[in-house]
């Protein structure tokens, strides 16, 4: 094992800080030149950042490379950078668990709107946490338990996934979370489980407190229009 002499270390709890410190004056300086003379915006999150322009040039691309490479010494990850053109068809870009799409309008006019939607990476995540609450090592759970947990896991997601366009999100994690309950069931009983006849598996559910995701309004979003 190694010692870095510079740099931090990835996953560092100084990390986070450090990168504040150090783009801190990034941000100050984009605000003077390129916010100015490009009327370009800079979305910034610790050192995960997206400069939004409606004309993408070299003379924008060198400013950043020259402030963070030259002036403040930084590297940048040239494997994660990229440029997108959200015009082009199909072009979308990822950014702190989202996806932004240009999309065609859904009632057929002749317009197409910024959809923001969890991104395929937020999605599997998400199904990998739910999985490891409902894994075979759960069994000994009685379904109140299971269920308040995953409402627990379920909320946080919604809290932070409740802007833009995350209905459809909403409905394949909820369909998830049945799938993993029934074969949670079927564990726990020797005979196999049988839910009531007089009533759906989706009724069941919700007369045992389960949440659904898909019955969750999303908040309205300025780019949503």
């Amino acid at each position: 094992m190694s010692r870095s002499g510079k740099g931090t270390p990835q996953g560092g709890i100084i990390s986070p800080l450090l990168a504040n410190l150090y783009l801190h004056w990034f941000d100050r300086a984009f605000q003077r030149g390129p916010a100015q003379w490009k009327d370009a915006k800079l979305v910034r999150y610790a050192d995960d950042f997206l400069v939004m322009t409606r004309q993408w040039d070299v003379d924008l691309q060198g400013w950043i490379e020259n402030s963070l490479e030259g002036k403040f010494q930084l590297t940048i990850n040239r494997e994660k950078t990229k440029v997108v053109d959200l015009k082009e068809e199909k072009a979308k870009v990822n950014f702190l668990g989202y996806t932004f799409q240009r999309v065609r309008d859904l009632y057929g006019r002749a317009k197409r709107f910024l959809r923001m939607v969890p991104s395929d990476q937020a999605m599997n995540k998400e199904r990998e946490s739910l999985h490891e609450l409902t894994n075979s090592g759960q069994c000994f759970k009685p379904v109140p338990e299971l269920i308040g947990e995953i409402n627990q896991q379920l909320q946080g997601w919604k809290n932070y996934f409740s802007i833009g366009n995350p209905q459809g999100a909403y409905w394949e994690i909820d369909w998830y979370v049945r799938e993993r309950l029934i074969q949670h069931l079927q564990r726990r009983s020797q005979r196999g489980f049988e839910f009531p006849k007089d009533r759906t598996i989706y009724q069941w559910f919700e007369e045992q407190g389960l949440i659904a995701l898909s019955g969750c309004k999303a908040k309205r979003h300025p780019m949503n229009v």
